[in-house]
Protein backbone atom coordinates (compact mmCIF):
# COMPACT_ATOMS: atom_id res chain seq x y z
CA UNK A 1 0.00 0.00 0.00
CA UNK A 2 2.92 2.59 0.33
CA UNK A 3 3.14 3.11 -3.09
CA UNK A 4 -0.75 3.82 -3.17
CA UNK A 5 0.24 6.31 -0.44
CA UNK A 6 3.04 7.74 -2.13
CA UNK A 7 0.28 8.75 -5.11
CA UNK A 8 -1.65 10.36 -2.77
CA UNK A 9 0.97 11.88 -0.80
CA UNK A 10 2.08 13.78 -4.31
CA UNK A 11 -1.99 15.28 -4.94
CA UNK A 12 -1.11 17.81 -1.49
CA UNK A 13 1.24 19.54 -3.49
CA UNK A 14 -1.06 20.84 -6.18
CA UNK A 15 -2.50 24.23 -4.96
CA UNK A 16 -6.09 23.95 -3.65
CA UNK A 17 -6.83 20.58 -3.96
CA UNK A 18 -9.41 19.35 -1.52
CA UNK A 19 -8.77 16.03 0.52
CA UNK A 20 -11.37 14.25 -1.57
CA UNK A 21 -9.58 15.47 -4.55
CA UNK A 22 -6.59 14.67 -3.41
CA UNK A 23 -7.43 10.78 -2.94
CA UNK A 24 -9.45 10.48 -5.92
CA UNK A 25 -6.93 11.63 -8.18
CA UNK A 26 -4.05 9.89 -6.11
CA UNK A 27 -6.32 6.50 -6.44
CA UNK A 28 -6.66 7.30 -10.01
CA UNK A 29 -2.86 8.11 -11.19
CA UNK A 30 -1.36 5.02 -9.02
CA UNK A 31 -3.82 3.10 -11.57
CA UNK A 32 -2.60 4.61 -14.94
CA UNK A 33 1.06 4.21 -13.66
CA UNK A 34 0.15 0.56 -12.88
CA UNK A 35 0.71 0.53 -9.32
CA UNK A 36 -2.46 -0.72 -9.22
CA UNK A 37 -4.27 -3.45 -11.26
CA UNK A 38 -7.41 -4.32 -12.18
CA UNK A 39 -9.04 -6.49 -9.04
CA UNK A 40 -5.96 -5.29 -6.71
CA UNK A 41 -7.56 -4.29 -3.12
CA UNK A 42 -7.34 -0.47 -2.25
CA UNK A 43 -6.38 0.93 1.31
CA UNK A 44 -9.23 0.28 3.68
CA UNK A 45 -11.10 3.41 5.19
CA UNK A 46 -9.13 2.34 8.62
CA UNK A 47 -6.11 2.64 6.72
CA UNK A 48 -6.46 5.53 4.92
CA UNK A 49 -7.67 8.03 8.50
CA UNK A 50 -4.54 6.73 9.85
CA UNK A 51 -2.07 7.35 7.07
CA UNK A 52 -3.39 11.03 6.62
CA UNK A 53 -6.10 11.94 9.26
CA UNK A 54 -9.01 12.12 6.79
CA UNK A 55 -11.89 12.23 7.95
CA UNK A 56 -14.30 8.92 7.32
CA UNK A 57 -17.19 10.94 5.63
CA UNK A 58 -13.98 12.22 3.15
CA UNK A 59 -12.66 8.88 2.56
CA UNK A 60 -16.33 7.68 1.78
CA UNK A 61 -17.30 10.13 -0.69
CA UNK A 62 -13.67 9.65 -2.51
CA UNK A 63 -14.34 6.28 -2.90
CA UNK A 64 -18.41 6.75 -3.93
CA UNK A 65 -16.77 8.60 -6.81
CA UNK A 66 -15.01 5.92 -7.74
CA UNK A 67 -17.86 3.54 -7.66
CA UNK A 68 -20.28 5.57 -10.01
CA UNK A 69 -17.12 6.25 -12.29
CA UNK A 70 -16.83 2.10 -12.33
CA UNK A 71 -13.01 2.54 -11.47
CA UNK A 72 -13.56 1.12 -8.33
CA UNK A 73 -16.39 -1.84 -6.93
CA UNK A 74 -16.94 -2.34 -3.17
CA UNK A 75 -17.12 -5.81 -2.14
CA UNK A 76 -19.83 -6.18 0.91
CA UNK A 77 -17.83 -6.32 3.88
CA UNK A 78 -14.32 -6.95 2.55
CA UNK A 79 -13.50 -3.54 0.93
CA UNK A 80 -12.58 -1.74 -2.35
CA UNK A 81 -11.18 -3.16 -5.41
CA UNK A 82 -9.68 -1.83 -8.55
CA UNK A 83 -13.03 -2.67 -11.22
CA UNK A 84 -11.35 -0.92 -14.00
CA UNK A 85 -7.79 -0.16 -15.10
CA UNK A 86 -8.75 0.87 -18.59
CA UNK A 87 -9.24 4.36 -17.03
CA UNK A 88 -9.79 6.06 -20.42
CA UNK A 89 -12.70 4.45 -20.97
CA UNK A 90 -14.12 5.98 -17.87
CA UNK A 91 -11.77 9.40 -18.25
CA UNK A 92 -13.83 12.67 -17.80
CA UNK A 93 -12.00 15.31 -19.64
CA UNK A 94 -13.52 19.36 -18.92
CA UNK A 95 -13.50 21.42 -22.37
CA UNK A 96 -12.89 25.17 -21.84
CA UNK A 97 -13.48 27.09 -24.59
CA UNK A 98 -13.55 30.99 -24.93
CA UNK A 99 -17.20 30.85 -26.96
CA UNK A 100 -18.99 28.58 -29.36
CA UNK A 101 -18.12 30.06 -32.48
CA UNK A 102 -17.85 28.08 -35.91
CA UNK A 103 -13.92 27.48 -35.80
CA UNK A 104 -14.76 26.44 -31.98
CA UNK A 105 -16.96 24.23 -33.06
CA UNK A 106 -14.81 22.26 -35.98
CA UNK A 107 -12.24 22.01 -32.83
CA UNK A 108 -14.96 20.41 -30.37
CA UNK A 109 -16.29 17.78 -33.38
CA UNK A 110 -13.06 16.85 -34.39
CA UNK A 111 -11.77 16.24 -30.42
CA UNK A 112 -15.15 14.76 -29.99
CA UNK A 113 -14.96 11.72 -32.75
CA UNK A 114 -11.56 11.35 -32.10
CA UNK A 115 -11.46 10.87 -28.42
CA UNK A 116 -14.46 8.24 -28.88
CA UNK A 117 -18.15 8.03 -27.16
CA UNK A 118 -16.04 6.51 -23.56
CA UNK A 119 -14.62 9.35 -23.14
CA UNK A 120 -16.82 11.67 -21.17
CA UNK A 121 -16.48 15.85 -22.25
CA UNK A 122 -18.08 19.16 -20.14
CA UNK A 123 -17.61 21.83 -22.50
CA UNK A 124 -17.39 25.05 -20.43
CA UNK A 125 -17.15 28.91 -22.31
CA UNK A 126 -15.30 31.84 -20.32
CA UNK A 127 -16.24 34.34 -22.81
CA UNK A 128 -13.11 36.71 -22.51
CA UNK A 129 -14.11 37.30 -18.92
CA UNK A 130 -11.66 36.60 -16.33
CA UNK A 131 -14.05 36.43 -13.34
CA UNK A 132 -15.66 33.78 -15.75
CA UNK A 133 -12.43 32.06 -16.23
CA UNK A 134 -11.56 31.73 -12.87
CA UNK A 135 -14.87 30.64 -11.48
CA UNK A 136 -15.11 28.17 -14.21
CA UNK A 137 -11.59 26.56 -13.63
CA UNK A 138 -12.10 26.35 -9.75
CA UNK A 139 -15.02 24.71 -10.11
CA UNK A 140 -13.75 22.29 -12.38
CA UNK A 141 -10.65 21.84 -10.55
CA UNK A 142 -10.08 18.22 -9.12
CA UNK A 143 -13.28 16.44 -10.98
CA UNK A 144 -11.66 15.26 -13.68
CA UNK A 145 -9.30 13.79 -15.36
CA UNK A 146 -8.48 16.31 -17.68
CA UNK A 147 -8.20 19.50 -18.36
CA UNK A 148 -7.92 21.43 -22.02
CA UNK A 149 -8.09 24.46 -21.44
CA UNK A 150 -7.99 28.17 -24.71
CA UNK A 151 -6.98 30.48 -22.18
CA UNK A 152 -7.68 34.33 -22.15
CA UNK A 153 -5.13 36.79 -22.70
CA UNK A 154 -5.03 38.06 -18.58
CA UNK A 155 -1.98 38.86 -15.88
CA UNK A 156 -4.27 36.23 -13.83
CA UNK A 157 -4.24 33.56 -16.09
CA UNK A 158 -1.22 31.85 -15.31
CA UNK A 159 -1.97 31.53 -11.70
CA UNK A 160 -5.14 30.67 -12.02
CA UNK A 161 -4.34 28.12 -13.90
CA UNK A 162 -1.72 26.49 -12.03
CA UNK A 163 -4.14 25.15 -9.41
CA UNK A 164 -4.57 22.27 -12.18
CA UNK A 165 -2.41 19.29 -11.95
CA UNK A 166 0.06 20.06 -14.71
CA UNK A 167 0.49 16.87 -15.90
CA UNK A 168 -3.17 16.65 -17.07
CA UNK A 169 -3.26 20.04 -18.03
CA UNK A 170 -3.09 20.92 -22.17
CA UNK A 171 -3.90 24.39 -23.45
CA UNK A 172 -4.99 25.51 -26.76
CA UNK A 173 -5.38 27.64 -28.72
CA UNK A 174 -3.72 30.66 -27.48
CA UNK A 175 -0.61 30.10 -25.38
CA UNK A 176 -0.38 31.37 -22.28
CA UNK A 177 3.24 30.73 -20.58
CA UNK A 178 2.04 28.36 -16.99
CA UNK A 179 5.26 26.47 -16.77
CA UNK A 180 8.06 24.77 -18.19
CA UNK A 181 6.37 21.34 -18.13
CA UNK A 182 2.78 22.49 -19.15
CA UNK A 183 1.60 21.13 -22.79
CA UNK A 184 0.25 23.17 -24.90
CA UNK A 185 -1.22 22.90 -29.18
CA UNK A 186 -1.66 26.52 -30.38
CA UNK A 187 -1.41 29.08 -33.05
CA UNK A 188 0.67 31.89 -33.56
CA UNK A 189 -0.55 35.59 -34.57
CA UNK A 190 1.99 38.14 -34.82
CA UNK A 191 4.42 36.48 -37.64
CA UNK A 192 1.67 34.58 -39.19
CA UNK A 193 -0.44 38.04 -39.56
CA UNK A 194 2.42 39.58 -40.77
CA UNK A 195 3.29 37.03 -43.53
CA UNK A 196 -0.51 36.74 -44.69
CA UNK A 197 -0.84 40.31 -45.39
CA UNK A 198 2.39 40.67 -46.81
CA UNK A 199 1.54 38.08 -49.35
CA UNK A 200 -1.22 40.09 -50.30
CA UNK A 201 0.22 43.68 -50.52
CA UNK A 202 0.33 43.53 -54.26
CA UNK A 203 -3.37 42.91 -54.41
CA UNK A 204 -4.20 45.86 -51.58
CA UNK A 205 -2.30 48.17 -52.88
CA UNK A 206 -4.83 47.92 -56.40
CA UNK A 207 -7.09 49.62 -53.69
CA UNK A 208 -7.17 53.24 -52.37
CA UNK A 209 -6.65 51.99 -48.61
CA UNK A 210 -7.29 49.22 -46.10
CA UNK A 211 -9.41 49.35 -42.83
CA UNK A 212 -8.96 47.23 -39.82
CA UNK A 213 -11.80 46.51 -37.23
CA UNK A 214 -9.94 45.66 -33.83
CA UNK A 215 -12.24 45.76 -30.78
CA UNK A 216 -9.41 46.24 -27.64
CA UNK A 217 -12.18 45.28 -25.27
CA UNK A 218 -12.76 41.89 -27.08
CA UNK A 219 -10.45 38.88 -26.87
CA UNK A 220 -9.27 40.01 -30.31
CA UNK A 221 -5.11 39.29 -30.09
CA UNK A 222 -3.24 42.45 -29.66
CA UNK A 223 -0.17 40.79 -31.74
CA UNK A 224 -2.42 41.07 -34.91
CA UNK A 225 -3.10 44.30 -34.18
CA UNK A 226 1.03 44.91 -34.10
CA UNK A 227 1.51 42.93 -37.24
CA UNK A 228 -0.96 44.84 -38.90
CA UNK A 229 0.83 48.46 -37.70
CA UNK A 230 3.49 47.15 -38.75
CA UNK A 231 2.50 45.79 -42.35
CA UNK A 232 0.49 49.03 -43.51
CA UNK A 233 3.89 50.98 -42.29
CA UNK A 234 6.44 48.90 -44.10
CA UNK A 235 4.30 48.78 -47.32
CA UNK A 236 3.31 51.88 -47.06
CA UNK A 237 -1.05 51.16 -47.07
CA UNK A 238 -3.17 53.62 -46.43
CA UNK A 239 -4.63 52.62 -43.56
CA UNK A 240 -7.98 53.07 -40.58
CA UNK A 241 -8.26 51.29 -37.56
CA UNK A 242 -11.86 51.13 -36.18
CA UNK A 243 -13.46 49.43 -33.17
CA UNK A 244 -16.45 48.10 -34.66
CA UNK A 245 -17.97 47.65 -38.36
CA UNK A 246 -20.85 50.04 -38.57
CA UNK A 247 -23.81 48.73 -41.21
CA UNK A 248 -24.50 50.29 -44.02
CA UNK A 249 -20.47 51.93 -43.88
CA UNK A 250 -18.95 49.83 -46.42
CA UNK A 251 -17.26 51.90 -49.42
CA UNK A 252 -16.17 51.11 -53.07
CA UNK A 253 -12.36 50.99 -53.29
CA UNK A 254 -11.42 49.46 -49.62
CA UNK A 255 -9.71 46.50 -48.36
CA UNK A 256 -11.62 45.38 -45.29
CA UNK A 257 -9.73 43.07 -42.19
CA UNK A 258 -12.24 41.81 -39.80
CA UNK A 259 -12.15 38.81 -37.36
CA UNK A 260 -15.39 39.12 -36.28
CA UNK A 261 -17.73 36.60 -38.02
CA UNK A 262 -20.90 38.74 -37.22
CA UNK A 263 -19.16 42.00 -38.61
CA UNK A 264 -18.22 39.82 -41.73
CA UNK A 265 -21.79 38.43 -42.52
CA UNK A 266 -22.85 42.55 -41.63
CA UNK A 267 -20.14 43.77 -44.92
CA UNK A 268 -21.38 40.66 -46.88
CA UNK A 269 -25.25 42.26 -46.48
CA UNK A 270 -24.49 45.76 -47.10
CA UNK A 271 -22.36 44.49 -50.16
CA UNK A 272 -25.52 42.21 -51.30
CA UNK A 273 -27.89 44.91 -50.48
CA UNK A 274 -25.48 47.74 -52.58
CA UNK A 275 -24.42 45.75 -55.30
CA UNK A 276 -20.63 45.45 -54.60
CA UNK A 277 -19.13 43.11 -55.54
CA UNK A 278 -16.58 41.39 -53.23
CA UNK A 279 -12.41 41.27 -55.29
CA UNK A 280 -13.96 44.02 -57.48
CA UNK A 281 -15.25 46.91 -56.24
CA UNK A 282 -14.09 45.94 -52.03
CA UNK A 283 -11.86 43.51 -50.78
CA UNK A 284 -12.55 41.65 -47.88
CA UNK A 285 -10.25 39.47 -45.75
CA UNK A 286 -11.39 37.50 -42.81
CA UNK A 287 -9.66 35.47 -39.98
CA UNK A 288 -10.27 32.18 -39.37
CA UNK A 289 -11.70 29.45 -42.32
CA UNK A 290 -15.03 27.63 -41.84
CA UNK A 291 -16.65 25.72 -45.22
CA UNK A 292 -19.22 28.99 -45.06
CA UNK A 293 -15.81 31.16 -46.13
CA UNK A 294 -15.20 28.90 -48.80
CA UNK A 295 -18.62 28.77 -50.46
CA UNK A 296 -20.43 32.35 -50.32
CA UNK A 297 -19.81 35.22 -52.64
CA UNK A 298 -17.57 32.77 -54.48
CA UNK A 299 -15.30 32.50 -51.84
CA UNK A 300 -13.64 34.41 -49.26
CA UNK A 301 -9.73 35.33 -48.43
CA UNK A 302 -9.12 34.02 -44.84
CA UNK A 303 -5.77 32.72 -43.28
CA UNK A 304 -5.84 30.54 -40.33
CA UNK A 305 -4.51 27.73 -38.42
CA UNK A 306 -5.87 24.06 -39.08
CA UNK A 307 -8.39 23.80 -35.99
CA UNK A 308 -9.03 20.00 -37.20
CA UNK A 309 -5.74 19.26 -36.57
CA UNK A 310 -5.50 20.72 -33.36
CA UNK A 311 -8.32 19.17 -32.19
CA UNK A 312 -7.08 15.99 -33.26
CA UNK A 313 -3.49 16.23 -31.49
CA UNK A 314 -5.19 17.12 -28.47
CA UNK A 315 -7.28 14.55 -28.34
CA UNK A 316 -3.95 12.54 -28.67
CA UNK A 317 -2.60 14.02 -25.63
CA UNK A 318 -5.79 13.11 -23.81
CA UNK A 319 -5.33 9.73 -24.67
CA UNK A 320 -1.71 9.33 -24.74
CA UNK A 321 -0.56 11.96 -22.25
CA UNK A 322 2.38 12.52 -24.07
CA UNK A 323 3.96 15.43 -23.43
CA UNK A 324 3.52 18.04 -26.44
CA UNK A 325 4.35 21.91 -27.11
CA UNK A 326 3.75 22.91 -30.61
CA UNK A 327 2.74 25.88 -32.53
CA UNK A 328 0.04 24.85 -35.66
CA UNK A 329 1.07 26.23 -39.25
CA UNK A 330 -1.03 29.51 -39.89
CA UNK A 331 -2.16 29.21 -43.74
CA UNK A 332 -3.20 31.82 -46.22
CA UNK A 333 -6.25 30.66 -48.23
CA UNK A 334 -6.76 32.93 -51.40
CA UNK A 335 -10.52 33.11 -52.81
CA UNK A 336 -12.42 35.24 -54.84
CA UNK A 337 -12.74 38.13 -52.07
CA UNK A 338 -9.45 39.82 -51.84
Amino acid sequence: MDHVFEQIYEMEAIQGLSKHEQLVNGILNAIQNKTLSQGDMLPSVNSLINEFGFARETISKAYKELVERGIVESRNRVGFFVANVNVRQNLKVALILFAFDTFQETFYKTFRSRLGKEVHIDVFFHHSNIEVFNSTVTSVRGKYGMYVVAPMPHARTASILRCLPIDKLLIVDRYEPVSDECSYIAQEFEKSSYSAFATLSDTIKQYKGMIYYHRPAADTPIEILRAYKKFVKDYKIKSEIRSEYIPGTIEKGKVYFTINNTELWAMLKDCKLKKIKPGKDVGILSHNDDIVKELIFDGITTYSTDFKLMAEKAADFVLNRQKIREIIPTLLIRRKSL
